[in-house]
């Protein structure tokens, strides 16, 4: 297990909030089942990739997180349809995988051990799904060059730069590797900032989905609460053309990113600050409590968190957000 792989500081006993407005039992074992079905009707429409209409794509990834009982509000231009494109965004929750094909169906980077699953390594496989080596780094050039063709294609990507789930306090470092896709494919980078916001508006961390939290675990607390709201910003596109190297077009997505109202501020690492002078959180993401771990579990391994089985492929590829599935979406 490699030791520079991407984490958080983030665990689910310092960062993860509960919420007072909580729904009934029977309320949420029904919208669990609802959830269970869809994602198991998107398991089954996987292999048909291409040929699902991107119209359905959004419809069934909107009905994922409403099944959950999560509000959905999608504001910004819409982006970009009909070329390439490189959609990234902060990474929360498995619900950020249905969230962003709303807003562009597209191929999705998910870690390779995802491709030796039974039954659903060859179904996502078949999806478009790409897949990353994070333990090998000579690697990642193939990867890098497969993400350009797949974009010069006129296909979307979308990936987690930050290579892990933060609680939403906090904004994780933006790795760099697949923005010098988009700069070979000369295609735009397509920011796109996700919150959570608690039944009085609040920004909250109950959809948050981080550190040995159990994928039953969270889907539980978000399915019983009550009020969740799901905010998904769309920032204007990036130019390739108008940085000059990957580190800059990194930068400026994250900072696009970051900017939002829910109050999530870069944080490069435990220990750093708020930007206005005062010390960072005990937590090291923004919250009081015990400093944790310096890990995120999931498949991959003791540094990479989570998902990577949610994509609706290049050509408007069909539903695959399937929460649980952590191939660690991200980057170098």
């Amino acid at each position: 297990m490699s030791v520079w792989l991407p984490s958080a500081p983030c665990t689910p006993r310092a960062c993860v909030g509960t919420t007072a407005a909580r729904t009934g039992a029977p309320l949420a074992v029904l919208r669990l089942t609802a959830v269970v079905a869809l994602v198991l009707a998107g398991v089954v429409l996987a292999p048909l990739g291409g040929r699902v209409p991107a119209r359905a794509v959004r419809w069934w990834s909107r009905s994922v997180v409403r099944a959950a009982g999560v509000r959905v509000r999608i504001t910004g231009a819409p982006a970009p349809t009909g070329t390439g494109l490189l959609l990234v965004a902060n990474h929360i929750s498995w619900l950020d995988i249905p969230l962003l094909a709303a807003v562009r169906p597209a191929r999705m980077l998910a870690k390779a051990e995802i491709r030796r699953w039974p039954v659903a390594g060859a179904l996502v496989a078949r999806a478009g799904v790409l897949f990353i080596d994070r333990d090998r780094l000579r690697a990642l050039p193939a990867t890098v060059a497969r993400i350009a063709a797949e974009l010069r294609a006129g296909h979307a990507v979308a990936v987690f730069p930050e290579g892990s789930t933060w609680c939403g306090r906090a904004q994780g470092h933006f790795r760099r590797a697949v923005f010098q896709a988009a700069l070979d494919a000369g295609v735009p980078v397509q920011p796109v900032r996700i919150g959570y916001r608690d039944r009085a508006g609040a920004a909250g961390t109950v959809a948050a989905f981080v550190g040995e939290d159990p994928l039953l675990a969270s889907l539980w607390r978000v399915v019983s609460a009550r009020g969740l709201v799901a905010e998904v910003e769309v920032r204007p596109p990036l130019a390739p053309a108008a940085h000059p190297d990957r580190k800059a077009l990194a930068a400026a997505a994250a900072a696009r990113v970051g900017a939002g109202e829910s109050g999530v501020r870069p944080l490069h690492g435990p220990g750093a600050g708020s930007g206005r002078g005062e010390p960072a959180a005990d937590d090291g993401c923004g919250g009081r409590g015990p400093v944790p771990e310096r890990r995120s579990r999931g498949l991959a391994g003791p540094a990479g968190h989570r998902h990577g089985a949610g994509e609706a492929g290049g050509r408007q590829a069909g539903p695959q957000a399937i929460p649980g599935a952590r191939g660690a979406v991200g980057a170098y």
